[in-house]
């Protein structure tokens, strides 16, 4: 039904935001729907590890964006509560937002500065999660601050401690509010056929991916029970023309399939650089055994 972006500084508010939005969504009389807040806390990330390098927050916001895309419907409101603080990333979650033909809207956490640099400090002190002070000055530094004519940051809610609730009302209105052929200050986005086209053809890939990869994880235990635990001189052949698997030591199921989950979530983030997903079972199957010959440290 909706996405909402939630950005803002470290230590901005943003999570508190985020609960109060929540919180207010549920209680209202006109929202049916269910409400679902994604953040780092959902896959246990730590601040720190995840904005330590530039690798590290380009895959927290991969997995983030990964999250949002299948969570997206028609019957659920999405709350994005992380600091979103990159404007291309920001028009990623928009593009994702109108391919699914819901309403948008962006929440910023409107703080000083010094403010956010003292929160983060007490936070600390406290033994609560908080971020290291170089870490922190570089977020700072890097944030880029949403501006209403871009399209991807509009509509725009400002939200300052000095009217926090009333906000908070207007974003649950413009999410609640019934919309008519009359209706003009609240906006469906709608899909262009060029995004449903593209979906469809990411979900086509990464069905593609699913199977291949479990069918070469099938291969590779197969192969290991029938021999024993012994390792084929010449690898584990998979099939004609792909190369075949050059294990130096055994690999029991569990490892399999955490390599293998691996390996989907950083192919299906791809899709960030603008690279597709394989869309055929060969092409699948090769990159699944490449980079298993790479993990594993086989030649």
């Amino acid at each position: 039904m909706a996405l909402v972006v939630i950005c803002g500084q470290p230590c901005s508010g943003k999570s508190k935001a985020a609960l109060s939005l929540a919180e207010s969504l549920k209680q209202s009389p006109e929202l049916k729907h269910q409400v679902r807040i994604i953040d780092e806390a959902c896959f246990h990330l730590d601040r720190n590890q995840s904005y330590a390098n530039m690798p590290s927050e380009k895959n927290l916001r991969g997995v983030l964006r990964s999250e949002v895309d299948r969570s997206l419907s028609k019957d659920t409101v999405i709350i994005v509560d992380s600091l979103n603080s990159i404007k291309g990333y920001r028009y990623e979650l928009w593009c994702l937002a109108r391919a699914a033909g819901i309403r948008y809207c962006v929440v910023y956490c409107d703080v000083e500065d010094s403010d956010c640099r003292k929160w983060n400090q007490e936070r600390r002190e406290n033994g609560e999660d908080g971020y290291d002070d170089v870490i922190f000055e570089d977020l700072v530094r890097r944030f880029e601050k949403p501006e209403r004519r871009n399209r991807w940051d509009s509509p725009l809610f400002e939200l300052r401690s000095s009217d926090f609730g009333s906000i908070v009302d207007e974003v649950v209105s413009y999410i609640t509010k019934k919309v008519d052929s009359k209706t003009r200050d609240v906006k469906i986005l709608q899909p262009t056929i060029a995004t449903q086209t593209a979906r469809s053809s990411d979900a086509n890939s990464l069905y593609e991916l699913d199977k291949a990869t479990q069918e070469v994880t099938n291969a590779i235990a197969e192969a290991q029970s029938r021999d024993l635990g012994m390792l084929p001189a010449n690898g584990i052949s998979i099939g004609k023309d792909l190369p075949p698997i050059n294990l130096s030591r055994s690999v029991g199921l569990p490892e399999l399939r955490r390599l293998r989950r691996t390996f989907m979530k950083l192919t299906g983030q791809t899709s960030l650089s603008g690279r597709a997903p394989p869309s055929d079972s060969d092409s699948a199957k090769r990159m699944f055994i490449d980079y298993l010959n790479r993990e594993l440290g086989t030649s």
